[in-house]
Parts: C-alpha cells; sequence; structure tokens
C-alpha cells in the first residue's frame, strides 16, 4: 500500500480526552475515531490489526474443537426472562422496543440465545460434546466509558459456548478453553497469567481471568513469580487430558484485587511473591446447569432425560489492541508483535523526485509484495524526520529506509522497531533478510 493512496490522518498532538497510553495513541496513530462516549469508529490501519488478532483467535478455537457461527445482536428479552437475568443484569444492558413493542435487547452476551440454539436442534447425548462460538460486537451501557477501547460501551467479542453431558465432561471442555487462551495471548506476543476470579452477572462457580501484566493496568493483581515465567503450553498438547497441564497454573497462588487473599498470598515465599497491575483479556467460566434447567435445554440420555452443563469463554478482541499497546510501547509510539501489525514492512524514500531513491524503492516495494509481506511504501513528500516520527508512531516492525546518500555508498538502512536496531547494508541484502532468504 503507497501512503499516499492510504488514510492515516495522524494526529501531531495528544487528545486531551485519551488517559492512558493505549487511548492516546491509537487517536493519534489513526486506528480509531471517538463517535461517541464509549463508541469508536475503526480506521483502516486499526481494523487491519483488528482482523490480525481475530484470525489468531479464529485459528485457536478452531484448534481446540470450537465451531463458529454468528447469532444476531439484538435478542429477545423473553429469553433472559427465562434465565431470570433479564431484571437482574442491571442498567448497564440496553434495553429497546421494535414497532411492534416487543422488548429487545442489545446483546451483552449470548448465553440465552445459544441456549436456545441448542435446545431447538440437539436431542441426543450423541451429538455432545458441542462447542459454538461467535466473534461479534457487544454493548454494554458503561456508566463511565473511559480507556479507549479498553473500557468502551460497544466492543467486539470472540464468545464460546460448551455443551457436556455431565460436569466431568464439562471440566474438560474447560480446560480446553483454559489451554487455547493460553496458546492465543502468546501468539499476539502477550504473556497472560489465569487468575481465579468472580464470576459476576454470568453465574457458575468455576471462573479464570486471563491478565495481561503492564504497569498502566486498570487493577492491581497478585500472583506468584513462577506463572509470569510459564511459556505457553503450545499445540502439541493431549486435548482430551489437558488436567496436569491446568493444575500446574492454577497450584500456584494469582487473583485479582476482588478474589485476593492477604493471608493466602502471604504463603508464598517472600521472592516469589509479585504484585503489579493487570488487564483483564479473557475470561471463562463453568456455571454447570444455571441456564439448561430453567430454559430446559435437555438430551436424551441412557438413563433418561437430563440438563446439559455448560460453560462460557470470552475474549475481549477489540480490547486486545489496548492491552497489546500498554504492554508494547515506548515513548516514540507503539511497537507492535509481528503476527499482528498492520504491516510487515516500511519502504520509507527519503527524498521522493530523486530518480535513484524512487527507483530503489518501487525494486524494494514490488520484490516484498512478491514475497508476501504486507508493505506501507510512505512515498509522501514530508521531511524525514516526520518520515520517522510517523512510522515510529504507528509502531511498524521493520523499516527499510532508502535515501540518496546511502544509495550513493550502495547501501540502505534497515531498522526493528522493537530493539531500535540498525543495520547498513546493501539493498538486496536487506531485501533477503526480510523475505527469509538471508
Amino acid at each position: 500500500m503507497r501512503l499516499s493512496r492510504f488514510f492515516l490522518p495522524l494526529l501531531k498532538e495528544n487528545p486531551s480526552e485519551a488517559q492512558i497510553v493505549s487511548h492516546r495513541l491509537m487517536l493519534r496513530g489513526a486506528m480509531i475515531r471517538q463517535e461517541a462516549a464509549g463508541i469508536y469508529a475503526w480506521l483502516p490501519l486499526g481494523l487491519k490489526v483488528l482482523k490480525k488478532v481475530e484470525r489468531i483467535v479464529e485459528e485457536e478455537m478452531a484448534r481446540a474443537g470450537s465451531i463458529q457461527l454468528l447469532m444476531p445482536t439484538l435478542q429477545l428479552a423473553d429469553l433472559w426472562r427465562e434465565s431470570g437475568r433479564y431484571e437482574d443484569y442491571g442498567q448497564e444492558m440496553l434495553r429497546i422496543k421494535d414497532r411492534h413493542e416487543r422488548d429487545l435487547l442489545y446483546g451483552p452476551t449470548a448465553e440465552e440465545m445459544v441456549t436456545d440454539i441448542f435446545r431447538a436442534s440437539v436431542r441426543s447425548y450423541k451429538d455432545l460434546p458441542l462447542n459454538l462460538y461467535q466473534i461479534s460486537w457487544k454493548f454494554r451501557d458503561e456508566q463511565r466509558p473511559r480507556f479507549g477501547v479498553m473500557r468502551g460501551r460497544e466492543f467486539l467479542m470472540k464468545d464460546a459456548y460448551s455443551f457436556d453431558l455431565d460436569e466431568a465432561s464439562a471440566r474438560k471442555a474447560y480446560n480446553r478453553m483454559f489451554i487455547a487462551y493460553l496458546n492465543t495471548f502468546s501468539r499476539m506476543g502477550l504473556k497472560a497469567v489465569p487468575m481465579r476470579a468472580d464470576t459476576g452477572p454470568i453465574g457458575g462457580d468455576l471462573s479464570h481471568e486471563f491478565i495481561i501484566l503492564a504497569d498502566t493496568g486498570e487493577s492491581a493483581v497478585f500472583c506468584h513469580k513462577d506463572l509470569v515465567d510459564m511459556a505457553a503450553p503450545g499445540h502439541d498438547v493431549d486435548w482430551d487430558d489437558l488436567q496436569g497441564l491446568v493444575d500446574q497454573r492454577t497450584a500456584l497462588y494469582a487473583a485479582t484485587e476482588e478474589m485476593h487473599d492477604e493471608a493466602a498470598f502471604a504463603q508464598v515465599s517472600a521472592d516469589k511473591q509479585l504484585s503489579a497491575r493487570g488487564i483483564e483479556v479473557g475470561h471463562i467460566f463453568y456455571f454447570g446447569e444455571k441456564y439448561s434447567k430453567p430454559m430446559k435445554a435437555v438430551v436424551n440420555a441412557p438413563d433418561g432425560e437430563v440438563s446439559v452443563h455448560m460453560g462460557s469463554y470470552g475474549i475481549g478482541v477489540s480490547r486486545l489492541l489496548g492491552a497489546i499497546i500498554e504492554a508494547s510501547h515506548d515513548d516514540a509510539g507503539m511497537i507492535w508483535p509481528e503476527s499482528v501489525a498492520p504491516f510487515d514492512v516500511a519502504v520509507i524514500n527519503l527524498r521522493v523526485g530523486d530518480a535513484a531513491c524512487d527507483a530503489a524503492c518501487e525494486q524494494a516495494y514490488a520484490a516484498l509484495q512478491g514475497a508476501g509481506k504486507d508493505v506501507l511504501y510512505n512515498d509522501s513528500d514530508e521531511r524525514p524526520g516526520a518520515k520517522f516520527a510517523s512510522m515510529d508512531l504507528i509502531g511498524i516492525p521493520w523499516q527499510l529506509i532508502i535515501g540518496p546518500k546511502g544509495l550513493g555508498e550502495g547501501v540502505v538502512e534497515l531498522k526493528h522497531r522493537a530493539s531500535g536496531e540498525r543495520q547498513t547494508l546493501s539493498l538486496e541484502a536487506a531485501l533477503a533478510k526480510l523475505t527469509g532468504k538471508a
């Protein structure tokens, strides 16, 4: 993509309404634009990252055996009355009426709707286990929306729902999501720590939040340091027997501020105690028959008709962009992990109109695109300093800098955004390094 043809309305000044780093950088970096309190338009750069995050989530859900569907954003209030949550959910639920005076709501989550789909379609225990998920926009009417996409009213969420014959099977489903979440966040360059959490309005008696440690995190968290050092389980695991891997992580102390137990934390050796700030990016629940019993989601089993056991599993897809920035930035701007970066490489022409610079940049642009790289070619007429600042701001992993002085000496400059390392080498060697042929 040539910058001259791309829509990238960068801001030079820090927006006054942005209180945290991710909000400030997403506005300045032309990723989002606020349309109302807690409601944002996703601009092209932000949408590219959002789609890459979404794709990783889809791949990991498929690997864990979850099947994608898409449910409506508007839900009938009658479904929520069946479960008993319509009045209990509170003012965060946006309630509306259609022209026929039927009560509707803009879904903050979809336990009731997916249970309705299940009970209308599944009759036999032989069709279990079943795990369905969607990635869709949700709405929660936050009283004080703030911090950009970290605490917005409209947000993109992955929500999965498991259906199993009994508690033992349901716990296996819970474990699959537990491990899938660790792998998902790891692929985005994040270190996620699972922490025992409050079940809140979702219900149930087993719940974990997945927390990203960041100095600018929204809440205090407490955990054993070894949890932070544990690598993601990876994909070479026995998906039918994950209890040992889950036990390895849940045996060590880890709690959010709401669930923190000072006495239990004191039992952790002082050199292993970690108190930090954290950002919630995922939340999983097992709640048994909380929805299936009142909504009569049953299957025929060898011993008769039984209510299914359920769990739900959420990932804040749009929220993840803010979390990644909070965990990975510097004074110059965002530092995107390669797996979710909006572009792989920025080609920077230091003197547009110079025949040698233009030719070298076109050669690099074509070669990188031919190798399957997503390239942003900065062919703007800005001064070099402004070009460097804008490319650092949007955090593309690699910058290929081509100018008349270097070309006169037969070299270009290759900068790695995360480390700041700069290399001077021939154009051919730089392209070989960027395309994995070096």
